[in-house]
Parts: C-alpha cells; structure tokens; sequence
C-alpha cells in the first residue's frame, strides 16, 4: 500500500523513505529493461527508418519536444538487436572534432615531464566519440543518435557533411606516427579500436538519426543528404497504447480522463507525452491521493506546459 505524503513538511524526523514505493517503469535503474522497448511506432516512423537503413542516410527527425524523437533510436537498436546507442548531445560548442576523437595533448606532455626518459603511448591520450565510434569498421550498423542538432553552430550541420558522404575521416596525431596500429579507447567504453595508419572508415555505414525541435532551418546541401521525418504529437489513440505499454492494459481505461485532460492542455501550449504517463501514474495507477482537490493541484503541477512562466 503507497503511502502518501513521504515528506510532510513538519521537520519531525521520521522514517518515512522506508514506506517509498517502487520507482515509475521510466524511472528504474540498474535492473530495468532496455531503453525503447515500449516504443510505438507509426506506420510512417517504421517506412522512413526502414528507407534510411537500406540507403544508408542519416534520419533527420523533427519534432516538438516530448514527442518520442530520441526514443525512436533506442526503439530501432532494441529491435534489431544493434547494440547501444552512441549519444551525441548537440550545444552552441559542438565541433565535428569532438563527435570524432578527443587528444589530451596536455596530459600527454605532463606525463613525458614525469618520465623524460619514456614517450608515453599516444593511444592512452586519445578517445574516440560518439561520431568516431560509429565509424569504426563493424559487421552491423552501429546506431548513432545525434540529439538536438538545431542548437549547433551554424557551421557543425555542413561540417557533417563529407563526413556522412564518405563514411570516413583521419586522426592526423596517429596519421603522422611511424607506428601503423594503435589502440584507442572508445566511446564511453573500456573497449579499445585499433587505428590502422591514422584513419578510421566504416565498413557498415551506421544507422544515424538526427533529432531537431524545429528551432532553425538547416542548409539544402545538408537536407540533401538525409531523409527527413516530422514527428506528429500523438492522437488520442496512440497515447493509449503509450500508457498500456508502460504501465499495463489495466491502467488504460481509468487513464481516459487524464488522457482527455492532457488533450485539452495541449491545446493551449506545448506539453510532453512523459507528463502524462507521469500525471496516470501518481492519480491513477498508485491511488495515493483521495482528495478531489489535491489530485486537481497535482494535475495541475504534473501537466503545466513547456513555455513561458506559469501560475497555478
């Protein structure tokens, strides 16, 4: 039985983490499933990775935030059984250098201080990124998530672009060295890619998807080169297979009225799919609250829209 509320505000203190429930299925780490299990996907959704697999181009997907963008990654990676999904998150600082490979050229020289006597291995000072990572020549497409790319630069976009057209690029550390092979790490992992003379050049182009909320329009040379997909916010419909995938078939029908509710406030502003399932979760499915008038302020909490300061 939940117990509600945890806190109460009184600075009495209790044990009261103890009677904390287990975590929403979104929020469980460590022993959770894998990232885009629950993921629907439309008709539409399923032709366009389908096209961008077979043509080996990236996926540029736009959509307003919530919309299930980035889940589409993890979702195709799951099914296909790709392995994880290489994150590169876009800033304003984003450069192509950094998605490819990062020198610690500064590590390097303090160690070479350290022992004069000993070069210290250009490798241990060199880690690939998400973009170089993906590159590295495999059997099956690696998947690479390129998130929010609007917020680049202007130059990163067409920076991408001989990159994706040749589906190689060089280390010109490595390039420069009398040593053909050499080890360096990859991304977010202690497995290690052998670099052969300074470059890397996939043999399976990766399976690419490049997310953008809208916020700018992209070069037509880039456009181009991708196949594009705007993602629609979801119908009444697909929001309630949303909430039997995460939460069961026994939760759908009590979900209407929130689902109904979410709808209504959409209307007025931009609001996220994952509020919702949120929102079900804490009315609905826990039943921790009884009264009308504290499930209406929590709806209210739960389901304010993205822009803009609001007053409850």
């Amino acid at each position: 039985m939940s117990v509600w509320p945890i806190y109460d505000g009184s600075n009495v203190v209790s044990d009261g983490i103890l009677s904390l429930p287990a975590p929403p299925p979104w929020r469980q780490f460590g022993a959770k499933g894998p990232r885009g299990a629950t993921f629907q996907a439309s008709p539409e959704e399923v032709l366009a990775v389908n096209a961008a697999l077979y043509l080996r181009r990236p996926l540029l997907i736009t959509g307003k935030p919530g919309t299930g963008k980035t889940s589409l990654a993890y979702a195709v990676a799951h099914e296909l059984k790709l392995g994880r999904v290489l994150r590169w998150s876009i800033s304003s600082r984003s450069t192509l250098s950094e998605g490819l490979y990062r020198y610690d050229a500064i590590g390097r020289m303090q160690e070479l201080q350290l022992n004069p006597d000993q070069t210290p291995e250009i490798g241990k000072y060199l880690r690939l990124g998400p973009l170089g990572t993906a590159l590295l020549p495999s059997s099956q497409p690696q998947v690479l998530l390129v998130d929010e790319l609007d917020k680049s630069d202007i130059d990163l976009p067409n920076d991408l672009l001989n990159v994706f057209d040749e589906g190689e690029y060089e280390i010109p550390e490595l390039a420069r060295l009398d040593q053909r092979d050499v080890p360096v790490r990859q991304y977010e992992s202690q497995e290690t890619a052998v670099i052969h003379q300074g470059r890397v050049r996939c043999t399976a182009f990766p399976f690419v998807i490049i997310t953008s909320n809208g916020e700018r329009e992209f070069s037509p040379p880039f456009l181009r080169r991708c196949l594009r997909l705007d993602l629609r916010q979801p119908d009444k419909e697909k929001l309630g297979k949303i909430v039997r995938a995460h939460l069961g078939p026994e939760i759908e029908k009590a979900a209407e009225p929130l689902i109904d509710d979410f709808l209504v406030r959409r209307n007025t502003g931009d609001i996220a799919t994952d509020q919702l399932l949120s929102a079900i979760f804490l009315v609905t499915k826990e039943s921790v609250l009884t009264s009308e008038e504290d499930i209406l302020k929590l709806k209210n909490t739960l389901l304010r829209t993205l822009g803009g300061a609001q007053l409850l």
